[in-house]
């Protein structure tokens, strides 16, 4: 199949987020049994308690919120940044046990191609592509020669592999979490294919929980940048792009 671009689709997530993450808060602070809490939480507004909480930086009960994402058409060095991220939950499709080449008439894996690549014009693309092409036939001439280990073929020929080839994952994590991998991944200086994610990762969560992840974003957004000298200067416009997202 050779170049694909990357998709993200929120899978599942916690049922009432807000409610629930209201509900664990106010329990530290009352002597109401749960079910009682139950009951007030269903029948008022908690938009203003969950913005007070999250302004005084009682973020614990937010964990109780979580997050399901399928990714696919990202690059394995998207996978070594994302697993950085620890309080979290990866599925990963494996090199292992799943042999690479596209499904295409070309045969070549599916592979991700960076944008300042791209906009280099179509020769620098077809190129990508021919090198694309001869590490396809490197991985091929390793199988064959390593063919008599049966599956355990894939094992020792994936390491002629790039960084280019397309991996897809499932990856959990609680609302907590999310705020801090987006206040990293966010960020102009972030790299390209990671932050393309993360916003549309934000951009999927607002959709169900607006209050937890209304200030979400780079950590410029509601305080100085905190890049200091590295800072990129432009975080009038971050900013108003995160509000309009």
């Amino acid at each position: 199949m050779g170049r694909v671009q990357s998709r993200v689709e929120l899978l599942r997530y916690t049922a009432n987020p807000e409610e629930l993450v209201a509900m664990a808060a106010k329990l530290c602070y009352s002597s109401a049994d749960i079910g009682e809490l139950q009951k007030g939480i269903a029948t008022r507004d908690q938009s203003p308690f969950l913005r007070k909480l999250t302004d005084m930086g009682h973020l614990s009960p937010i964990e109780h919120a979580s997050f399901t994402f399928g990714v696919e058409g990202v690059s394995r060095s998207l996978l070594a940044q994302i697993t950085r991220h620890r309080i979290a939950s990866f599925s990963v499709k494996s090199q292992r046990y799943a042999g690479e080449g596209g499904t295409g008439g070309d045969g070549v894996f599916n592979y991700i191609i960076p944008p300042r690549i791209m906009e280099l014009g179509d020769d620098a693309v077809r190129e990508f592509h021919r090198q694309m092409e001869q590490i396809q036939k490197w991985y091929e001439y390793w199988l064959e020669k390593l063919a008599p280990h049966g599956d355990a073929a894939r094992e020792d020929a994936r390491f002629v592999l790039p960084n280019a080839a397309e991996t897809k994952l499932v990856v959990t994590m609680n609302a907590r979490q999310l705020l801090h991998f987006f206040s990293v991944r966010c960020c102009n200086r972030a790299q390209w294919e990671i932050r393309n994610l993360a916003i549309e990762m934000l951009r999927l969560v607002r959709r169900v929980a607006p209050v937890l992840f209304r200030d979400a974003g780079p950590g410029c957004i509601a305080a100085p940048c905190p890049e200091g000298e590295m800072s990129c200067g432009k975080q009038a416009e971050v900013r108003e792009f995160f509000r309009r997202l």
